[in-house]
């Protein structure tokens, strides 16, 4: 935190100070291990040392307790320490969601989990996705708004095409959207909850005192919780905008080391790739010749060559265009080895991965036609489009 600024106040902490701001007898808490407070004692436990009437909790991708890896979560069960039962949100849509919620006995959802400010991360479509349920069940739905720890004031990347929506991207939003997860909660309810459940939730939002959009998670006062098992870091939150494109990819993004987004390698990697990369002279970012070898997921016990991704100046670096960069590089430097990852599901609409993170067959396409790919990206420079300039004036902004 910078000397003399003021701590931020989670929207968590204004309800445990007054109930009041909530309605509803029967509150059900969308929630995991993220929503801490600033002693790192539970959200759950403090709300209800406040009174505040909770009565079933509701747990994304990685579950309640973040044991899952990447695509599981954890089964529906009781919190041993809250005597809450708990129902497991994750790959439930639609009308299978909306039973699992009225199976709870809530009336009204609160929702304070941590979000990173990538569009591709998933807990902000678990929120949309019950957002949904919320406007056809006519209840309440509060999201307790948290800082973006990646800052409120840069946007990379292009809009999602609705035609490649799917749990990595549900609405067209870019994807370092430079909201907090209660501006994105406003911005989806006015857009495209109405379409998809025939009209707006009743939300309301809970929100922040203390917190500037240009404030970094280290910057707001509060403790580093990691928000899922492969984000670890700071840092690691601060690449993956860009670097969580190498999912769709046959690289490995670095999972099955402490690491995870800032390596990048493959067993068909040489010592060219670092140096080729440095010559960029992208801003803000190094890259470190580096071998791994992943104990789990891609190239498991197999030893991977490629770069950490150094970053030497967080207000210029650009986490997406520096990823296309790295993607164009490697394309052209392994043309016979790069490739992409094809979706397990050989009857998904999109076979290609890397189409439902980066929102349309764009990218695939211009850098199998050996084309540089930052011509994709939209022409204000990183760091100077606020977020109002894609979501639209209807945005509440933190001033």
């Amino acid at each position: 935190m910078q000397h003399g600024t003021q701590r931020t106040v989670t929207g968590v902490e204004r309800l445990c100070a007054d109930p009041s701001l909530v309605p509803g007898r029967r509150l059900g808490l969308v929630t995991n291990y993220t929503g801490v407070m600033p002693d790192l004692t539970t959200n759950v436990a403090a709300l209800q040392a406040a009174g505040v009437p909770l009565v079933a909790l509701f747990g994304p991708e990685h579950g309640l307790r973040g044991s899952a890896q990447a695509g599981e979560s954890e089964p529906d069960d009781h919190d041993p320490d809250s005597g809450l039962p708990v129902f497991d949100t994750y790959r439930h849509s639609g009308a299978d969601l909306e039973a699992l919620v009225v199976r709870s006995g809530v009336d009204t959802l609160l929702y304070d989990l941590q979000d990173i400010g990538t569009r591709f991360y998933t807990y902000v479509w678990t929120m949309y996705d019950l957002l949904v349920v919320a406007a056809r069940l006519d209840m309440p739905f509060v999201v307790l708004d948290r800082p973006n720890p990646v800052g409120g004031l840069a946007v990379e990347g292009p809009l999602l095409d609705p035609a490649f929506a799917s749990f990595v991207g549900r609405a067209p939003i870019p994807l370092r959207h430079g909201l907090t997860v209660g501006e994105l909660a406003r911005h989806l309810n006015e857009t495209a909850i109405p379409r998809e459940a025939g009209r707006p939730a009743r939300l309301e939002v809970v929100t922040m005192t203390g917190w500037q959009r240009s404030s970094y998670a280290d910057q707001t006062g509060l403790p580093w919780v990691m928000p899922s098992v492969n984000i670890p870091t700071l840092e690691s939150a601060l690449v993956y905008p860009g670097t969580g494109l190498f999912e769709g990819t046959n690289l490995s993004e670095g999972r099955g080391t402490t690491r995870p987004f800032e390596l990048i390698g493959a067993p068909y990697v040489d010592r060219r790739l670092a140096p080729a990369l440095n010559e960029l002279g992208l801003p803000g970012v190094r890259f470190r010749d580096a071998t791994f070898t992943p104990t789990f997921h891609k190239y498991a016990g197999r030893q991977c060559r490629g770069v950490q991704v150094h970053i030497t100046d967080r207000e210029s670096f650009a986490p997406v265009r520096t990823a296309l960069a790295m993607l164009h590089c490697l394309r052209t430097l392994y043309p016979d080895d790069f490739g992409w990852r094809v979706a397990e599901d050989e009857s998904a609409r999109h076979p290609y991965f890397i189409d439902l993170l980066w929102g349309s067959d764009t990218l695939r396409r211009t850098l199998d036609a050996g084309q540089d790919p930052t011509t994709l990206l939209p022409s204000t420079a990183p760091g100077h489009a606020r977020p109002h300039e894609w979501a639209g004036e209807q945005v509440i902004l933190y001033h």
